[in-house]
């Protein structure tokens, strides 16, 4: 049979292991409520890298990112529209980054739309193709693919991005998630 120590030795330590198991979910609570704020910083470099490039792209002036003389249309307004941008990663350099601060050069794709007030996305501006983003620089150099006179745009992309990035470059372009969210964000922008 128990005897009275054996069983104060026994259920007497229940409210310790409760203490500790209450303390243990609380703090898992607070990790997870922190992780869920939009605010936060995307946890993987992947994210890291894509919302920098947004930001970038989006902040900067259309000619920056333009494409063999085509220019956004201002029209009368002195407050230029938004530009709402998808972007896809295909690499960067150095390939060994663990940290955004570390990653100096983007290879990439973008589509940007001008977003222009009740302007649908189908008659909308849009700036679109590969480019290479120096992270290195502040602000960071845009550099996009295009085809001069003398060399054709494949061969120009051949020329400025490293063998495999090229490749998917010429494959690939936005997936379908970034082009449903960039068409939402399109839309509110423009006021649709």
């Amino acid at each position: 049979m128990d005897s009275r120590e054996s069983f104060a030795e026994r259920y007497g330590r229940r409210p310790l292991w409760a203490a500790v198991i209450l303390l243990a979910v609380s703090v898992g609570a607070v990790v997870l409520l922190n992780r869920a704020d939009p605010e936060a910083e995307p946890a993987d470099l992947q994210a890291q890298i894509v919302a920098r490039m947004r930001t970038t792209l989006e902040q900067a002036d259309p000619g920056q990112h333009n494409h063999a003389g085509h220019s956004a249309q201002q029209g009368n307004s002195t407050e230029k529209p938004p530009v709402i941008c998808g972007v896809r990663v295909y690499g960067y350099e150095p390939a060994e980054a663990t940290a955004l601060a570390d990653v100096q050069k983007v290879y990439g794709f973008h589509l940007c739309g001008v977003a222009e007030q009740k302007r649908p996305w189908d008659v909308a501006v849009k700036l679109a193709g590969p480019l290479i983003m120096d992270l290195s620089t502040d602000p960071p150099g845009i550099q996009v693919v295009e085809a001069t006179a003398d060399v054709r745009f494949v061969d120009r992309l051949r020329e400025m991005f490293p063998a495999k990035y090229a490749t998917l470059a010429q494959e690939e372009a936005l997936t379908a998630t970034e082009m449903a969210d960039q068409r939402r964000r399109y839309d509110a922008a423009a006021g649709l």
